[in-house]
């Protein structure tokens, strides 16, 4: 039987390169000497009725930073983490109820660098069981699924902007259905569709 997830695990074989959010903006001058705080980010596959799909989250519209936008479980890796991995399913426990025990991690992607000044290690990750999630309450609103091939597929990602701090920004947008998937999410996942669709 062939492994849902074995293009998955073919593309982390490929090389890749870091991104940004900064990509589709060139002309950013980026400060000397910024530093980046280390986060990690759980890119988390799962067998379902309609297939192989990506676990995401959306954040609540209460909160200062980000509110109501789609992302991956993750944070900010602290002293008692073993590392961004250790960082992303600490939070994933945290932020959805996914016990670690419950995860294989498959490898990681090259990091990203986000404009809050992150640096970002997405880990990419099998559920092995089903589990019905549980929202961290006052910090997730909503917890779902989108295909694999959805978000696999390049040709689901187009290039949006917007004015950002008195300037036009572009940036990776991959709708699905009612889920607007942008941003930093959307980079990442655009990072992994051009390393499954490379040769």
């Amino acid at each position: 039987m062939t492994d849902p997830l074995a293009p998955v695990i073919a593309a982390l074989a490929r090389p890749g390169r870091p991104s940004s959010d900064y990509d589709l903006n060139p002309g950013t001058v980026l400060p000397v000497g910024r530093r980046l705080r280390p986060a990690g980010v759980l890119v988390a596959f799962a067998e379902t009725a309609l297939g192989t799909a990506l676990l995401l989250t959306k954040r609540s519209s209460h909160l200062r930073h980000h509110p109501g936008q789609i992302a991956f479980p993750g944070g900010k890796v602290d002293p008692g983490d073993d590392g961004p991995i250790g960082a992303a399913l600490r939070e994933a426990h945290e932020e959805v109820g996914l016990d670690p025990a419950n995860v294989e991690v498959l490898g990681t992607l090259d990091a990203h660098e986000t404009v809050t000044g992150f640096l970002v290690t997405p880990v990419l990750a099998r559920i092995r069981a089903p589990f019905i999630p549980i929202p961290e309450a006052g910090e997730v609103e909503e917890v779902f699924t989108v295909p694999l091939a959805h978000v696999a597929n390049p040709g689901s990602f187009r290039i949006e902007s917007r004015i950002w701090l008195g300037h036009e920004r572009h940036y990776y947008a991959a709708p699905y259905g009612p889920y607007y998937i942008w941003g930093a999410t959307a980079r990442i996942l655009r990072a992994l569709a051009d390393r499954m669709a490379a040769p």
